[in-house]
Formats: structure tokens, C-alpha cells, sequence
């Protein structure tokens, strides 16, 4: 067996240190950092390359070298004898692209095929060859980006487990969906307190490897809640949309969690249950958006038609040249399709006739008939201003209640204002009205004020009334008006204390609700905690629903196979990753 040589302290006058590489003793220069082999650990060989590469530095001191050894092992060499300190920065370079890709749901090659040629040829350019050679250390292949992306989420992940746990109540928002790939996905999101505040994150997503009954979607998520240490008794509620498997009374998915989590609030999701209480049309108004819809489809059947049509409108100078697709199951899309339509209404009728479609341009010399229409585009227009107000992050059932109160009161004013004549509020419909006449007939005001009195009933059906007494307490608990008596007995002292702090009515004026009562945890843990669960449940699943919308675009044609949990995580989080963490780590891997 050869002989491995070992280092002696006298070969620092040459310049050089001791390093330890895969249990091998190497020679390292302290001057240029060259790392040399083994069995050039001699003092001929030391002394040759002192010469040979630092003959400037032939006749220092031993001191000299010994500064130099000193910073050189602060640096804290690797194995390869590489700067750590240079390699941690390759690194994270590395973590920081990832990240970017993951948050703009870009497929993981573009960072070896894109983004790493066009950064050496920009920094070749501006900052020159030595630079250039710097950045090829960055590794952006393939699957350094999925190691490096697994790694991030992994990270997010723990930290809201951490999260979730510190806090005394959390609830979560489920639904599943089919993806490109015909495989179910199952999307959850959560709710909690954390850093004096509520904090909604994406849990997790899921594969349903077969069915989609509510069994299957309480394994998934109990499995989750089991390796992720999280208990079902802080739940404090669950939300999903309408589907028998989870509203089911017997054996549906809100049913299981209350078996686990009897305190928790089941709910229906409120942008669901408006959309179904808005689609209430009388008879003549149906068949008039039925109609609507032929014409659309009609110009928009062909490729044709529709370049014919675009042109039409670019030559009478119009706001819009495109005409939308009706589709049922977008929330949106019946009062985009109507007001998209009434304003190029005079583009369609010259349309159908260049086109001769006669059967069609008869709607248009029907004057009840746009009537009909306007009165369609205002009505949805203000249902679609009410859905888009639901919609958004951070909302609670306080900040819908008001929304939904606000849009009854209207429908009760409209209806009052249409029964004596007065159709101001309704622009599409008044102009109209003034074009042919000024005075809407009797009809179409019975007609209006029949919709307007059955979408109240729908509204009101959907949307029982909450109890009065738990929103005012915990929007204001120092109204006036609130009535002691409503708070449970064993809560009155606590309350009576919390009312009569001055320093928290000061914090009630100067913070958001949700952050006043976070704040007010420590102080009155058992009053907040009968706020929090009005605050926390969440009331809709419209984090799902835009989660859906990213798995899309993460999970096309070309990535059918993707595991999407990982990219799915980072594009949603509002946790950043500690990547400092992570990079210390890692053991540098070059480039390839």
C-alpha cells in the first residue's frame, strides 16, 4: 500500500497549509488557493511553486504566510478546496431561479435552455469573460430546479405546520377537481393566527387515486393532518361547495369532520350559493337571454364570421371587437356575454344583415325585445359587481353578510323605484327607453319588478340570516347597543373587563378588526376566542377555485406527469422559503 505523506508546520514558509480531502491530507496554497495532490507534498515541489507562481513573494517572512493561513481557513474551505463562501452564493443563485420558475408556473428546462444562456451572454457582454466564467457555476438543469423547488416547498411547508400549530384555531377550505391528465386533484387551504394577525396559506395538493367520495377526501386529509401533527379539535370550521359528497347529511365530508370536530362550522360556500340564487329568470327574460346566446354562437360558429365581424368593428371604430362565449360554469360569464353584446348591438344587427340572416335580425326591430336586453345587461352587471366583491383573499362571514344586506336593501329600493316609474338606476335600459319613447310600459315594469322580487326570495332562501348578536360582538364589542345578555354567561366578566380597557378601545380605533382581536388574545383569550370563530372559518372556496387556475397552467399537455404538490406550493405561498437554510445544507454540486 503507497505511503500517504503528511504535512509538517515548516512547509507554511513556502506558502502553503494542510487540507483534508476524502480523508487524504492535500497541500494547499495560501496565496492562490491551488490545492495540489498528495505526493506533491514535499518541499521541492512547495518550493517550485512558491517560485514558479509567486515569485514576487519568494523572500516574505513566516508571519507573512501566516496572516494569509488565517484567512485563508476563515473562509472555511470545502473538500474541494473551492471558496465555500464563493460556492454558497452559486448556490442560492441556484435557489433564488428556482424559486422564480416555481412562482411564474414556467416548465423546469427553461432555466438550462433559456435563462442560463441569455444571463451568460448578458453578463459576457457587460461584465466580460472572467464574469461570464463566475455565472457558469450556477446549476439550472433540470433537475437541480426540481430538487431545488422540493426543497423550498418542504421548507414552506414545515414552517406553516409550525404555523398552524402555535395557533389556538385554524379552518380549512377543500375541493377537488380533474386535471389535464384525468387525474383528481384535491386542493386545501387553511386559516389561522399568526403574528398578530389571520393568515391563509395552501396546505397542501393531492392526487384522488381512484373515486371521489367523501371517504377518500377525509383519508387524504387526515393523513395529512396525522404526519403533519395537527388536531382536529382546533378546527373550527370547513368549506367546501355543493357536491352530495360533501354537503351529504348521512355521510357526506362536512358530516366526518364534525364526527372529529364537533364544534367546527360546516359551510356552503357563499359565492356557490349566490350564483345558484342569481340564476332566477322569469320566462320571456330567459328566452331572451336564450336568444342572445344564438346570436352570439352564430357569429362566433365559424373562424370566418368572427374575422369578419372583428373587421366590421375596427371599420365603425368600436370600444370592443370580439363578442364572449356563454359559459354556465363561470360565475361571470352570463353578464359579460349580455353587456358585451348591448354594446356592440348596432355592430350585430349590421352584421346578421350583410349576412342576411333574417331569422335573427328580427329580434332587433323588436322594441320589447331590447328592452328586455338592456334591462339583462344592467341587472347582471350589478350581480356581477355583487360576485366580484365576494370573490378575493382575507375575507369572513362579516364582510359578506354586509355585501349581501347591502345588495337586498337595493333590490327592495329598485323594485319600489320601477313600481312608480322611475328606471334611473338601470343606464342601459333608460336609454333605451328614452330612444324610443320615455316612458317604460307597463309589461316590462311588471316583468322587472317580478325579477327583482324573486332574486329577493332566492337571496333570502340561500342566505339565512345570521344571528345578530354574534356579528355585533364581534365587529364592535363596544357598541352601545350590544346586550350583555347575548354573551355566554361564563364569558360576562370577561367581556365586562375587555369593554371597559381603555387601551383596547384605542386599539379597536386604530387597527383592522382582524388584528385587534388577535391582539387581544393574551389579554381575553376566552371573549377572542368567541371572535375568532366568527373571523377564521373560511365563508368561501375561492382560494380553490384560483388554485384550479394554477394547476392549469402548471399542469399542461407537455407536463401531464408533473407531480404538481411542490410547484403548486411555492406559486401560492405567502411564506418565503429560508433559503440561507437550505444553502447551508448543501454541498456544492458544479454546473452540468
Amino acid at each position: 500500500m503507497e505511503r500517504k505523506r503528511k504535512y509538517v508546520e515548516e512547509y507554511l514558509k513556502y506558502g502553503f497549509t494542510n487540507l483534508i480531502s476524502n480523508g487524504i491530507e492535500k497541500p494547499q496554497c495560501v496565496l492562490c488557493k491551488v490545492v495540489l495532490s498528495n505526493e506533491s507534498m514535499k518541499p521541492s515541489k512547495l518550493k517550485r511553486h512558491l517560485e514558479t507562481a509567486h515569485s514576487e513573494h519568494t523572500k516574505k517572512d513566516l508571519e507573512f504566510f501566516r496572516r494569509h493561513e488565517t484567512s485563508c481557513k476563515r473562509q472555511r474551505l470545502d473538500q474541494a478546496g473551492s471558496f465555500q463562501q464563493s460556492n454558497k452564493v452559486l448556490i442560492q443563485a441556484s435557489y433564488e431561479v428556482a424559486l422564480e420558475i416555481a412562482k411564474q408556473k414556467k416548465p423546469h428546462t427553461i432555466g438550462e435552455k433559456l435563462i442560463k444562456p441569455c444571463m451568460l451572454k448578458m453578463v459576457k457582454l457587460v461584465l466580460g469573460d472572467s464574469s461570464e466564467a463566475k455565472m457558469q457555476g450556477i446549476s439550472l438543469s433540470n433537475n437541480t430546479i426540481q430538487r431545488r423547488i422540493t426543497d423550498m416547498s418542504e421548507d414552506v411547508k414545515e414552517q406553516i405546520l409550525n404555523e398552524i400549530k402555535a395557533s389556538p384555531l385554524f379552518s380549512f377550505q377543500v375541493d377537488e377537481s380533474t386535471d389535464i391528465s384525468s387525474c383528481a386533484q384535491l386542493l386545501v387551504f387553511v386559516k389561522y393566527i399568526h403574528s398578530d394577525d389571520i393568515k391563509e396559506e395552501f396546505l397542501f395538493c393531492s392526487g384522488l387515486e381512484s373515486t371521489t367520495k367523501s371517504q377518500d377526501i377525509m383519508e387524504k386529509i387526515n393523513a395529512f393532518f396525522e404526519t403533519g401533527g395537527l388536531k382536529w379539535e382546533n378546527v373550527c370550521g370547513v368549506c367546501t361547495d355543493g357536491a352530495p359528497s360533501m354537503l351529504g347529511s348521512k355521510s357526506g365530508f362536512q358530516k366526518k369532520v364534525k364526527e372529529l370536530a364537533p364544534q367546527a362550522k360546516g359551510i356552503h360556500c357563499m359565492i356557490h350559493r349566490y350564483a345558484l340564487a342569481s340564476k332566477t329568470l322569469s320566462i320571456p327574460l330567459q328566452a331572451v337571454l336564450d336568444s342572445v346566446i344564438k346570436i352570439v354562437n352564430y357569429i362566433k360558429s365559424g373562424a370566418l364570421k368572427t374575422r369578419l365581424f372583428k373587421e366590421l368593428c375596427k371599420d365603425m371604430d368600436s370600444n370592443h371587437e370580439v363578442l364572449f362565449f356563454y359559459t354556465a360554469v363561470r360565475w361571470l360569464s352570463k353578464g359579460n356575454v349580455v353587456n358585451r353584446f348591448f354594446e356592440l348591438k348596432d355592430e350585430i344587427k349590421l352584421f346578421l344583415d350583410v349576412q342576411e340572416k333574417h331569422d335573427l335580425l328580427v329580434y332587433f326591430n323588436d322594441k320589447a325585445w331590447l328592452e328586455r336586453v338592456a334591462y339583462l345587461a344592467d341587472i347582471l352587471e350589478q350581480q356581477n359587481k355583487l360576485n366580484l366583491k365576494l370573490q378575493g383573499k382575507e375575507t369572513n362571514i362579516i364582510v359578506f353578510h354586509d355585501n349581501l344586506c347591502a345588495f337586498l336593501s337595493k333590490l327592495q329600493n329598485w323594485r319600489r323605484k320601477v313600481n312608480i316609474g322611475n328606471i334611473a338606476m338601470f343606464e342601459k335600459l333608460c336609454s333605451v327607453v328614452d330612444e324610443s319613447g320615455g316612458e317604460i310600459n307597463k309589461k316590462l315594469k311588471e316583468e322587472i319588478v317580478g325579477h327583482l322580487e324573486s332574486l329577493e326570495k332566492e337571496l333570502e332562501r340561500y342566505f339565512p340570516k345570521l344571528k345578530e348578536e354574534e356579528t355585533t360582538f364581534t365587529r364592535n364589542p363596544f357598541s352601545a347597543s350590544l346586550d350583555i345578555t347575548n354573551i355566554p354567561n361564563e364569558l360576562q366578566d370577561e367581556f365586562i373587563d375587555l369593554r371597559n380597557d381603555s387601551s383596547a378601545r384605542n386599539l379597536f380605533n386604530e387597527k383592522l378588526l382582524t388584528q385587534f382581536w388577535c391582539s387581544m388574545y393574551h389579554s381575553y383569550p376566552n371573549v377572542t376566542m368567541l371572535a375568532f370563530r366568527i373571523l377564521i372559518p373560511f365563508v368561501s372556496t375561492y382560494l380553490c377555485e384560483s388554485g384550479f387556475s394554477t394547476l392549469l397552467r402548471l399542469k399542461t399537455k407537455e407536463r401531464n406527469q408533473l407531480n404538481v404538490e411542490n410547484d403548486m406550493r411555492l406559486a401560492l405561498t405567502n411564506t418565503q422559503p429560508r433559503i440561507s437554510r437550505l444553502v447551508d445544507k448543501l454541498q456544492f454540486q458544479p454546473s452540468h
